[in-house]
């Protein structure tokens, strides 16, 4: 965000994870939040779909007094299994699991990883036990380590530029069992299945400043034809200026049954580190086409 364009009201500010079990709960929402690409409250609640009030949501991440479990729910669902594609049966019981923790006024701190591949993979096994889901915990260690490891860049203002340059074509998500409070598709009938990555299968190791092209293959499931619709940058996460990509891709035209191929051409970052980035389908007007299924993603480690 540039500083002539600062939202109204207060900033929030992150939660001390140091100041008690609420205090350390809400900075996981608030990690989560950016790790998810730091949407706003109000595009959390209309745009991605959580059933929960902007004020309620806001106040969940403030650490001032724990959320219901109901809204709590709703706060992870869009994020952490909306954009950033953790199965949901996993993240919700994790998350409550977390949740009933602070509840019961426990607090489980997440060790900060250190510079070494078999620490930060120790810390994200740990911190998927203390109540992550594996994509929140591995987003956590790039938002929040020390020094040694850069942090995550969140937000449309932090993203990466643009690729120049023809942008190559990308699509959407796996389908996965409609839960009880998921999200109707925007066109009614529309639907998809994701059949597999192509090519740049996740933790391929790539070159610091090199360039790959990442090739996913789904189906159209559905009974509408994939017209006019485009892939969005969502969030990412990953060492200094992260993975660069388009911010917007070209879904080629699919029709009901027929599966396509699609790739997004990437940039990796000039530093080592972990790089994952996220999109959703969404039409010609900017709406995201199916809020209640999991992002597109791919995830690389990236070597000097």
């Amino acid at each position: 965000m540039t500083h002539g364009a600062a939202r109204r009201g207060r900033v929030a500010s992150c939660p001390d994870p140091a100041a008690g079990p609420v205090a350390a709960f809400a900075h996981r929402l608030w990690t989560l939040k950016r790790a998810a690409g730091d949407p706003s409250y109000d595009r959390m609640r209309t745009e991605l779909g959580a059933l929960a009030s902007k004020s309620a949501l806001s106040a969940a991440a403030r650490g001032q007094r724990l959320p219901s479990w109901d809204t709590t729910w709703e706060f992870v669902r869009v994020l952490a299994v909306g954009v950033l594609g953790e199965p949901e049966d996993e993240a919700r019981a994790c998350w409550r699991a977390a949740w009933e923790r602070a509840r019961d006024g426990e607090t489980s701190p997440v060790p900060a990883p250190r510079r070494g591949g078999r620490v930060a993979v120790l810390a994200v096994a740990v911190a998927v036990v203390l109540g992550l889901g594996v994509v929140t915990a591995v987003a956590m260690l790039r938002a929040t380590g020390p020094s040694a490891t850069p942090p995550a860049p969140t937000g449309p203002a932090m993203t990466g530029p643009a690729m120049t340059g023809p942008a190559m074509t990308g699509s959407v998500v796996a389908d996965v069992p409609p839960p009880a409070l998921a999200l109707a598709p925007l066109v009614p009938g529309d639907a998809s299945e994701f059949g597999g990555d192509v090519t740049v299968p996740d933790g391929t190791q790539v070159p610091a400043g090199g360039r790959f092209v990442k090739t996913w293959e789904l189906r159209n499931t559905g009974t509408v034809p994939w017209v006019d619709r485009s892939l969005r940058r969502e969030g990412a996460f990953g060492p200094g200026d992260g993975c660069r990509t388009p911010a917007d891709v070209p879904v080629p035209e699919t029709r009901p049954g027929q599966v396509v191929r699609v790739s997004v051409e990437v940039r990796a970052p000039d530093e080592p580190g972990y790089c994952q980035v996220y999109f959703k389908m969404v039409d010609r007007a900017g709406r995201v086409l199916l809020p209640g299924t999991r992002a597109v993603y791919f995830f690389v480690q990236v070597v000097g």
